[in-house]
């Protein structure tokens, strides 16, 4: 009787020790290397739809290694509002770069970028609805980055609230999980 109740204390305890195993994989995943997040906005039509579950790894940002031009990224918000506490933008610049806008066209470092990805025209918004440089071209300032969305004409970025400050960046965009018809890599 006793060999059968040590026997069911063990199994037990195996099991909880399994659950704990995992819950805590599972927290160590989404804190270092991958999370998932629900696109908030519109901003990145077609790219990326509004309730589109996406995945974004961290491991760059946990390595050290920098933000590149064309990255998908995750971000807090520089001015949340209506629970909107994350974003997701592309970056268009890095630290020192300089970014024009003009005829509608996106210029880094004076050469016009080729942006098959984007809708609409980039235009600098009107410096008295932002914060966000009132002249250009910018030079984006150390540890920054310039982030646009892809649905230029629908996208409060960095045109609105300036440059992002890489700390502020929580991952990197690699794929979508849902909607099942759209599962696969982004970018």
């Amino acid at each position: 009787m006793t060999t059968g109740i040590t026997s069911i204390l063990k199994n037990i305890l195996k099991f909880i020790t399994f659950i704990g195993a995992v819950v805590a994989a599972v927290f160590l995943l989404r804190a270092f290397v991958i999370e998932p997040f629900v696109v908030p906005t519109g901003s990145m039509e077609s790219t990326i739809e509004v309730g589109d579950c996406i995945l974004a790894q961290k491991i760059t940002l946990e390595t050290g290694s920098d933000l590149k031009p064309g990255d998908i990224v995750v971000f807090k918000n520089p001015r949340p509002r209506n629970g909107v506490d994350i974003l997701v933008k592309r970056v268009i610049a890095t630290s020192g770069q300089t970014v024009d806008l003009k005829d509608g066209k996106v210029y880094v470092d004076g050469r016009r970028l080729d942006e098959s990805y984007a809708m609409g025209e980039s235009k600098p918004l009107d410096a008295h609805l932002s914060s966000a440089p009132d002249s250009y071209p910018y030079t984006i300032p150390d540890g920054c980055i310039w982030v646009m969305g892809d649905n230029r004409e629908n996208s409060a970025d960095s045109r609105y609230f300036g440059p992002v400050e890489e700390d502020s960046v929580t991952g990197i965009v690699f794929a979508r999980y849902f909607p099942f018809d759209r599962i696969g890599t982004v970018s």
